[in-house]
């Protein structure tokens, strides 16, 4: 089992058992969505926002999770890491159940995005990572099991754990992937 299935497992234990019906992958996309909109890496902030999205303060032990994921996110952008690790369903989990939940990563991507104050204009490419977000996070539920929709969800997941970075370095001032525009996703 992957890190990243590992840690959305344990979330999803942790958000249930605090009575929580979020989505492990939402509250991971809003975490990032704020990081790349340049929210910054303090844990207080994040944690006021989680508790906004959580409508209330979060209880101990998923106070400190939410804080340990703050952490991992950012020992991942300061190393330089060419792609962010998304908090998703291991590959086991159906793909219909994956493509739910990675359009539930990208609902809160936006969301954090959104919420979190910037300067100036987006560039071009910039607003198209957005609008690629906004088209997965419409993903459909009905998907069929098969090799195309399997490569397809894994080209999407590819896609969004570099397509952000852009986002990241234009707005938050980060380093971000040497690759000048991420491929567009339409």
């Amino acid at each position: 089992m992957s890190r990243s299935a590992s840690a959305y497992s344990a979330f999803a234990a942790l958000l249930t058992s605090a009575g929580q019906s979020l989505s492990p992958a939402e509250l991971h996309g809003v975490l990032v969505g704020r990081t790349c909109a340049g929210a910054g890496f303090a844990v207080e902030p994040w944690l006021q926002a989680a508790s906004e999205l959580l409508d209330c303060p979060p209880e101990e032990r998923l106070r400190q999770a939410l804080a340990g994921l703050q952490g991992m996110l950012k020992s991942e952008l300061e190393a330089g890491e060419l792609s962010l690790v998304l908090l998703l369903p291991d590959d086991e989990t159906p793909l219909a159940e994956r493509a739910t939940a990675l359009g539930q990563w990208c609902q809160g991507f936006l969301a954090g995005f959104g919420l979190t104050a910037r300067r100036g204009e987006l560039s071009r490419e910039a607003r198209e990572v957005l609008e690629d977000l906004a088209a997965i996070a419409r993903i459909e539920e009905s998907l069929e099991e098969s090799e195309d929709a399997e490569n397809d969800y894994m080209e999407v997941t590819e896609y969004l754990r570099v397509a952000p970075l852009l986002l990241l370095n234009e707005c938050a001032g980060l380093p971000a992937a040497p690759a000048a525009t991420p491929p567009s996703v339409h």
